[in-house]
This record gives C-alpha cells, sequence and structure tokens, in this order.
C-alpha cells in the first residue's frame, strides 16, 4: 500500500493474489485508464470504477493496492470513491423535485441536481416552510384534517416552532393503506423474509393487503384489553409479526414502548417503569444458530405485567405461562367472535400525539425517555427518501431492532415509500443472512461498521451475488475506510451512505446522498433543511467553508426533533448553556464534528461522557454503577470509550481505585467487570481495558475528569495500533 500507482508493477497484481494472465490484462487496461485521465487522483479512480477493473471476485488486497496506490499521498480532504452521474442524478428522487422546482425557485443559478445541490441544501434551511411543502406532496401521508400551515412561531415555548399545526391524521394508516402517490397498491409486496436455516426455501412474501389485514385485526384485539393512550412494550426480535403489532398499536391509539431484545432483565424493568407501560410483547425465545436463548424468563423477571407471548418458532409457545399472560393464539382467538376482524378504523389524532416511547442513555443514571409523534416517521421518512432515495420497488433490509431507533425508521421509510421491508430471522453474522440479501434481490442494505468487519474478516460472505444493491447506508458507530473499501468492492463500487443522527431528532443531522461524490467513513452534507454551525472551545462559530473541529449546535428549528421528555428537563438536556447564533438559541447535540478540506465531515467523538458501544449508546455512568459493586476490592470507577485511530467502533476501558489494603489483578477485576456489564446491561458490551490508579482525576468541585482519562486511553489505542 506503500506505492504510487505508477510504481505498481505486474509482480504486485500476482502478490495481491490475481493469476499472471490477468494481471497483464489489468496492467493494459490501468495503463489505458492512465492514458486517458491522466495521474488526476480523483480522475483516475473514478475511470477505474467505471471500466469495472475490479470485481467483487478479485481478493481484497488487489482492491486495497489500486485504491491505496491511486490516492498515495492524497492529502486534499478525504478521498473519493463513488461518483454521481448526471444522468442518473435526474432520476433520483431529490434530483427530480430539483429539475421540477429549482428553475422557479432560482431562476438561471439553477444548473443541475450536481453542480445545485449545496445551493438547494442550503434554501430548505433558509425556507423550510417551501422545502417541506415539496416533499409532504411526494408522500402518501393520508391526513384527516390537513395542517394549517407547515411552521408556526406563535407559540414563543417551543424554541423549533410548531410543525404541520391543526393537522390531524394516523401514520400507521398511511403506512398500510393502499396509494397513489408512490404506486403502493394492494398486490405490491409490502414485506419479504426468511427464518435463519431455510436458506435453500423461496423467501416468503406478505402483500400490502396481507399486511393490512393482520395489522386491523391485531388493533381489534388489543380494544379488547386495554384503553386508548395505554402504553404497550415490544421485546422481541424484529420478525413479521413484531412490525405487525408496532402497526396495530399505533393504528389502535395505544403508544408503543420500544426494549431492546438484548437487555437483561434490570434494565427492561426501568423502561417498562419511566414509560408506565401496561403490558408487553414478548417471545418465548430467540433462536440463533438452533439454539433456544431465553427471553420471557428475563421478562417476567423485570415486571409483574401482562406479557402476550410468541412463539419463536411452531404455532405454540415453548414456556409455562404465568396466570396473567397470554399466547399469541390466544390473544388473537379474543376477535374470532367478530363479524370482520380484519376491518378496523383507524384513531386519528392530532400530529402532536405520542406514538412511541424510545430510549436513548445520556449522562444519568436512567435512560432517556424519548416521545415520537406522528410528525417523527415522517421526518425521517422524508430523509430516507430524499438522501438513501427509497423508492417504490427497492427491497430495504436493515438488521436492526424495534428497541433501536433504527428499528421505527427502517419500518416506515419502506410502508411510506412503497418499498419492501426485508427481514431475516435470524443472526446477520453468518452466510445465511448474506444468501437472504441476495434471493430477496435486496436493493439497499443497511449496516453498522462492527458488523460489516465480521463479514469481511470471516469471509461468511464469499460466492453471494449482491450486485442488485444499488447502495448501502451505515449508521450506529465510526465507519472504518478499510472495512468499508470491502464492503463497497462487493457491489462494483456503489455508495456507502454514512447516516448520523439521534433518537432525539427522529433522523440524521448529517449523511450522504447521490447527488455528491461519496467518501469512505464521511458525510458529504447535513440532511435536507438542517442547519448547524460547528463551535470552538468559546462557544463561537467557525466560518461555514472553514475546516476545523468542534462541537456541533444545531439550528432549533428541526423539523421533527422532540420538544419533551418523559423523565427529564428538555430545556436543560438540549438548550441550557448552548449559545446564541443569529437570535437563535441553538440546540445541543453533543457530537464533535471535523469539518476537512472540501467540506466533508468526520465524527470524532462526543463532547459528553455518552459512549457508542458496538452502535448502542450508553453513559459512562451507567457503567461505572455497574463496576463498583461487581467486587468488593473497588472503591470507585470511571468508564471511558475511545475508537482506533485507523477507524472502527469505540473500546470501553475501565479505570479503578481499588480499597486500601486490597489486592487483585486488573486481569480478574477485568473479567469481573465483563460478567458485571453483560448480565446487568447488555452482553454485548465488552470490557477491553482495566488499569488500577491511586486517585481519579476531578475539577475542584469534585467533578470526574473523565476527558482526561479518556486522553490517556486513546494513547493507549494508538501505541498498542502501532505494536
Amino acid at each position: 500500500m506503500g506505492k504510487s500507482i505508477s510504481e505498481v508493477g505486474m509482480e504486485d497484481l500476482v502478490r495481491a493474489g490475481v493469476g499472471e494472465e490477468e494481471a497483464k490484462w489489468l496492467m493494459a487496461e490501468l495503463k489505458a485508464a492512465i492514458a486517458k485521465v491522466g495521474f488526476s487522483q480523483k480522475e483516475l479512480w473514478r475511470e477505474v470504477t467505471a471500466r469495472k477493473l475490479l470485481k467483487p471476485s478479485h481478493p481484497h488486497p488487489l482492491h486495497q493496492l489500486l485504491y491505496y496506490s491511486v490516492y498515495h499521498n492524497y492529502h486534499n480532504g478525504p478521498p473519493f470513491y463513488w461518483f454521481p452521474s448526471l444522468n442518473e442524478s435526474r432520476y433520483t428522487n431529490l434530483g427530480r423535485i430539483m429539475e421540477t422546482h429549482c428553475p422557479k425557485l432560482f431562476g438561471a443559478s439553477y444548473e443541475d441536481p450536481i453542480s445545485s445541490f449545496k445551493e438547494f441544501q442550503r434554501f430548505s434551511v433558509q425556507h423550510p416552510e417551501i422545502y417541506w411543502s415539496i416533499v409532504l406532496k411526494e408522500l402518501p401521508i393520508h391526513f384527516l384534517e390537513a395542517p394549517k400551515c407547515i411552521l408556526d412561531f406563535s407559540d414563543k415555548s417551543k424554541r423549533g416552532g410548531n410543525w404541520l399545526p391543526g393537522s390531524v391524521l394516523n401514520i400507521a394508516e398511511s403506512c398500510v393503506c393502499s396509494s397513489n402517490y408512490s404506486n403502493k397498491q394492494d398486490d405490491c409486496v409490502a414485506i419479504v423474509w426468511r427464518e435463519e436455516g431455510n436458506d435453500d426455501k423461496e423467501v416468503n412474501c406478505m402483500t400490502l393487503k396481507q399486511l393490512r389485514e393482520q395489522v386491523m385485526m391485531v388493533a381489534n384485539a388489543l380494544d379488547n384489553i386495554f384503553s386508548k393512550g395505554d402504553a404497550i412494550a415490544i421485546d422481541m426480535p424484529m420478525t413479521v409479526t413484531a412490525v405487525v403489532i408496532y402497526l396495530a398499536i399505533v393504528l389502535a391509539g395505544f403508544v408503543v414502548v420500544s426494549i431492546a431484545d438484548s437487555f437483561a432483565a434490570q434494565e427492561i424493568a426501568v423502561r417498562l417503569r419511566v414509560s408506565n407501560a401496561k403490558a408487553i410483547f414478548t417471545q418465548d425465545s430467540i433462536v440463533r444458530g438452533g439454539r433456544r436463548f431465553p427471553l420471557y424468563s428475563r421478562v417476567i423477571e423485570a415486571a409483574p405485567l401482562k406479557a402476550i407471548v410468541i412463539p419463536a418458532t411452531g404455532e405454540d409457545v415453548q414456556v409455562q405461562l404465568r396466570n396473567q399472560d397470554l399466547s399469541w393464539k390466544d390473544f388473537l382467538a379474543g376477535v374470532s367472535h367478530l363479524p370482520r376482524p380484519n376491518c378496523y378504523f383507524p384513531v386519528y389524532q392530532s400530529i402532536e400525539s405520542v406514538t412511541n416511547i424510545l430510549f436513548s442513555s445520556g449522562t444519568t443514571g436512567d435512560p432517556k425517555a424519548i416521545s415520537w409523534t406522528h410528525l417523527s416517521p415522517i421526518r425521517c421518512t422524508a430523509d430516507s427518501w430524499a438522501h438513501l432515495d427509497i423508492q417504490s420497488g427497492d427491497v430495504f433490509c436493515y438488521p436492526t431492532n424495534l428497541g433501536w431507533v433504527m428499528g421505527p425508521v427502517l419500518l416506515y421509510s419502506c410502508f411510506l415509500t412503497g418499498a419492501t421491508l426485508a427481514l431475516y430471522h435470524g443472526s446477520p453474522l453468518d452466510h445465511g443472512f448474506g444468501k437472504f440479501v441476495q434471493d430477496a434481490g435486496v436493493t439497499v442494505l443497511g449496516t453498522v461498521p462492527s458488523l460489516v468487519k465480521t463479514w469481511k474478516s470471516t469471509g461468511c460472505m464469499k460466492g453471494l451475488d449482491w450486485t442488485r444493491i444499488r447502495m448501502f447506508a451505515s449508521t450506529g458507530e465510526a465507519s472504518n475506510v478499510d472495512d468499508d473499501l470491502w464492503l463497497s468492492s462487493r457491489v462494483y463500487y456503489k455508495p456507502i451512505i454514512e447516516c448520523c443522527g439521534g433518537t432525539e431528532l427522529s433522523s440524521s443531522y448529517i449523511i450522504g446522498n447521490l447527488l455528491q461524490p461519496q467518501a469512505f467513513g464521511a458525510f458529504s452534507s447535513a440532511t435536507m433543511s438542517t442547519g448547524f454551525v460547528i463551535l470552538d472551545e468559546d462557544g463561537r462559530p467557525y466560518p461555514d467553508d472553514e475546516a476545523c473541529v468542534g462541537e456541533i449546535g444545531l439550528f432549533p428549528t428541526y423539523m421533527g426533533a422532540t420538544d419533551r421528555l418523559l423523565n427529564a428537563d428538555h430545556e436543560k438536556v438540549y438548550f441550557e448553556g448552548m449559545p446564541i447564533y443569529k437570535d437563535m438559541q441553538l440546540r445541543r447535540h453533543g457530537d464533535i464534528l471535523k469539518r476537512t478540506i472540501g467540506g466533508y465531515l468526520v465524527v470524532n467523538g462526543r463532547a459528553d461522557d455518552t459512549m457508542n458501544l458496538g452502535g448502542i449508546k450508553t453513559s459512562s455512568i451507567e457503567i461505572e454503577r455497574v463496576c463498583d459493586g461487581a467486587d468488593e476490592s473497588v472503591l470507585e470507577t470511571a468508564a471511558v470509550s475511545a475508537a482506533p485511530p485507523n477507524g472502527g467502533p469505540e473500546q470501553l476501558a475501565i479505570f479503578v481505585v481499588v480499597k486500601e489494603g486490597m489486592n487483585i489483578s486488573p486481569d480478574t477485576l477485568k473479567k469481573r467487570f465483563s460478567r458485571a456489564i453483560q448480565s446487568n446491561l447488555n452482553p454485548l458490551f465488552k470490557v477491553r481495558w482495566v488499569k488500577i490508579v491511586g486517585m481519579l482525576p476531578r475539577t475542584a468541585s469534585n467533578k470526574l475528569l473523565r476527558r482526561v482519562l479518556r486522553e490517556q486511553w486513546k494513547q493507549h489505542v494508538q501505541i498498542q495500533s502501532k505494536l
């Protein structure tokens, strides 16, 4: 990887894993590409990918050799690996509305979707009412009562304004009903899925009509038991049944409480308590690799609420239920007396009504309870429509869970655009998932970086044809450039759209798109209608075109962002202490952003003490609370995380002060901390390093200085990476 492309010879290609004949062909094609465009690095890589010199079947060392040698000693911002086509750009969702509306909005200054994208994004920030009036006409949202306007600032208590005031709807109705807006017809395939272990069987399909009938039957069954407005939890894998339950709860005027199926009983209990849930839908177990892992037992340990239990396999649950609980079969039997159990009249509500309670860890002991309303799905779908270009005919797969924000985002992004939702009932870490992606004809595949790293390191996706994929989406944690190079190379260097946002925003605030060149691990733009500044250490904004690093401050006029928290002071969490910019109180998000030469963006971690472990945000305090009680020798602990220098998931370190007279090794503590964290918080969390110290650094007011420890951990990680 240390050579420039002009120095690469036949022997290098052969060493990278290709035969001599193919190496001769590649050398000839490389010379032809250089003769055509010269040694301009971006143009040469564009030519290499346009000629499809590198194929998915080629060994990864060959892809590495050519990519890194083309961009050898490149210092002009992040190197681009994908470039938009002017002709194709006009057929994207964004390009189409730009071609229709921008000549009127911009006059002679409008050129084309690629050249004018930045201007259109700025326009959407300055004139959100115009942008959102255009986009709402593109989505099949059915309003019982249309909004009086797009945005109203008359209520001064709402810093972000009042969006779509006066509108009445049920967003789940728009999901399950046909529409001419996006060619959503009753016979269209709404969901495709496959059970783990059925790799050689046909993919299962459910039409929009079948989905609607199942959702309405569950909505009728809910009405038999619950009172309108009740909060009802879902804690199970994201299966077809889970999706039906989610939509039915919203359609019937109840509130979904989202809980990830990986949580320990204590964490489930916290979320049930904070949300005041009345019942919970769960599975008897989770089946992975032919083995059963208990889920119902964790749920009943968490709370005495009524549980409705779905069998992981077959028609009957495999556990003994408590008296107050119901099997899925008995739950549905409650509507057998109805003349039309598959028909249901939606419960229409104000757009501000809560539909879903999700959780995001902050820096307090309890996770923040974030309320999604009927507005939130409109925002997340609009961003998927604009930036991921989700369209009718797409098959969108994203291994996730309804307990994380990407679950609802995926669900709404499919059903509100006419795309097909693809679900794999099993682990995404193995060949079976990849074969499902192939067989289901997935066109948009969502990932998290740690998943890609596993696919690459194990070789489990070898031999599969993923070439129907037209783009990837990546979120949850920092991406690794070489892992992304491997992923994109599987499909002839299609784009990986990086996404970074928050549950409380209902969306991403920075993202990629199909109208700008894309670079591995970087974000090319803010999302449409999103404005922000990057602040220096004194809270002053850097100029918009200056390369810099600092904390982000979001413009408060953010369609879909929360205006309330169930268990915390919203004003204090998101606005208190943030600077004023152009008469706006900026909104806190907490990320540290780096703006590169050329205006691309890279996330450099968190400003607060929230950490991101394997795509799951948690707080230092939650980790420390568990570690403090993990061994009697522990006096106090401090938890910090840092990503490796070459990118990838954050790694967890625990600094510990032991009690006087106690003698214990770091390795022993590491094992005990890991066991306690996995039992009490999340089995996916791993402790990478433990260091015993005499005391923890603190301020004069006795506040723990985690940033000092974080720097120590970063230095350790850097040294280890060099070794």
